[in-house]
């Protein structure tokens, strides 16, 4: 029978907060967790526990100086946003067509969506000298606008009036022949910029609707090949005004952007693999010096660290061991549950590694490392859209897990903000009432 295993560390003040830069501002509370079973994890995070490694801790709220609310979203009722659209456009044109023309200058902030990160200097000199970990601030992912749709085109203040084939234009200042002054005379004139539609023109529509009519006009044409007026032709335009006028504006999920048939020459391939890290795998023993190659360069360029610091011992202790025991009970997920690398492999190399646990009841996002060389791709935003999809998946095979847990959130620090972009709820902590769950 599995059976949680932890050594108490009791209370930790006076450390340094990576979030509002207080040399001792941090209040908490952890312990060393050698073993543990899933589902006494899922209820320490659910009271606002995280781990690290080994080192599970939780933050004294009314003490510490940046209070650590967990939250989660609903991944079930998870929509995509423009910008989380515009973040899946980038890579599905990347993947299919190689462009990267628009998107090079648009880095996305360096630390995504992932845990509170552990900052590098968590230090490890044995299992009797361990130190909370020190967090690191998350980077805000800045809002991205909405998409510009269907701008008009300003006018002279020139009225077009038809009369047959001719256009006369008509200066609004003067009147006409016989004609009272403009000042009597409605006159829909051109809106200021901004100011909005155009009473003169027709409604706007989306190219791709127009698109979509030609493409269903041409097709009707070539197989029918009908008379212009006849009962037939009739019923084509019946058919092609009902088509056009089907809902185009329902939202599309996530997996309506991954799960797409790409050409056969497309320039990349993109595969995520999911291996277990904890107990580790063969798959994963099999590419740990270059998940760890990807980890090092990331310490280096994205947080500056030194080449002999993110070390392969830090990396071991931070981002593989695990005090959560693998269980695969039968109406679980396929993969089991406990804690797993989701490997991004795009052309056979790993170019990004989200740290996750897969809990009876949720999916939980522990850290997030890429290739500096790909953060044109906004990987952070994609691979927390990517998990959510993963949570979905799951659910298929164990109903009880439908929510996607994304960490902390931190009201006072201006780079958490990001995540109220996936519509989280913070989870509230009942301590009090633990006796009646």
């Amino acid at each position: 029978m599995i059976s949680a295993v932890v050594e108490y560390r009791g209370w930790k003040e006076g450390s340094r907060c990576g979030y509002c830069a207080s040399a001792r501002g941090k209040v908490s509370v952890g312990m060393w967790a050698h073993s543990m079973t899933v589902q006494d994890y899922q209820d320490l995070i659910d009271r606002g526990w995280r781990r690290s490694g080994k080192y599970v801790y939780k933050p004294i709220m009314n003490q510490t100086c940046c209070p650590q609310y967990t939250i989660r979203c609903q991944a079930l009722r998870f929509q995509t946003s423009k910008s989380h659209k515009k973040v899946l456009k980038k890579m599905l044109k990347f993947i299919s067509k190689g462009d990267v023309s628009k998107v090079v200058s648009e880095e996305e902030p360096m630390d995504s969506h992932i845990e509170d990160v552990v900052s590098s200097d968590f230090a490890y000199k044995s299992e009797s000298q361990v130190s909370q970990t020190e967090l690191t601030p998350l980077n805000e992912d800045h809002a991205e606008g909405a998409e510009n749709e269907d701008k008009d085109n300003v006018e002279t203040n020139v009225k077009k009036v038809e009369s047959g084939s001719l256009q006369i234009p008509v200066d609004k200042d003067a009147a006409g022949p016989g004609e009272p002054s403009h000042s009597s005379k409605t006159v829909h004139a051109p809106p200021k910029p901004g100011k909005g539609a155009d009473l003169s023109k027709p409604p706007c529509r989306k190219a791709k609707d127009i698109r979509k009519e030609r493409k269903l006009q041409k097709l009707l044409q070539n197989q029918m090949g009908t008379l212009e007026g006849s009962p037939l032709q009739a019923g084509h335009q019946a058919l092609l005004s009902q088509n056009s006028k089907t809902p185009t504006n329902q939202p599309k999920s996530i997996e309506d952007f991954i799960f797409v048939s790409l050409p056969d020459d497309a320039p990349h391939k993109l595969e995520v693999r999911v291996v277990r890290s904890s107990p580790p795998s063969s798959q994963f023993k099999a590419t740990f010096q270059e998940s760890y190659q990807v980890y090092k360069r990331y310490q280096m360029v994205i947080h500056k660290d030194p080449p002999d610091k993110p070390t392969i011992n830090q990396f071991t202790r931070f981002l593989c061991d695990s005090p959560l025991e693998a269980e695969n009970p039968p109406n679980g997920p396929e993969c089991g549950y406990g804690s797993f690398h989701q490997q991004y492999w795009l052309d056979g190399k790993i170019i990004a590694v989200g740290v996750i646990d897969i809990l009876p009841y949720c999916v939980s996002s522990v850290y997030l490392y890429y290739d500096p060389d790909y953060s044109f791709l906004s990987l952070g935003v994609y691979s927390a859209l990517r998990e959510i999809a993963f949570t979905r998946k799951l659910h298929e095979k164990a109903p009880d897990l439908c929510f996607y847990y994304m960490g902390f959130y931190i009201h006072s620090c201006p780079k958490m903000r990001y995540k109220l972009t996936f519509d989280c709820n913070v989870i509230i902590e009942m301590m009090e009432y633990q006796g009646s769950h």
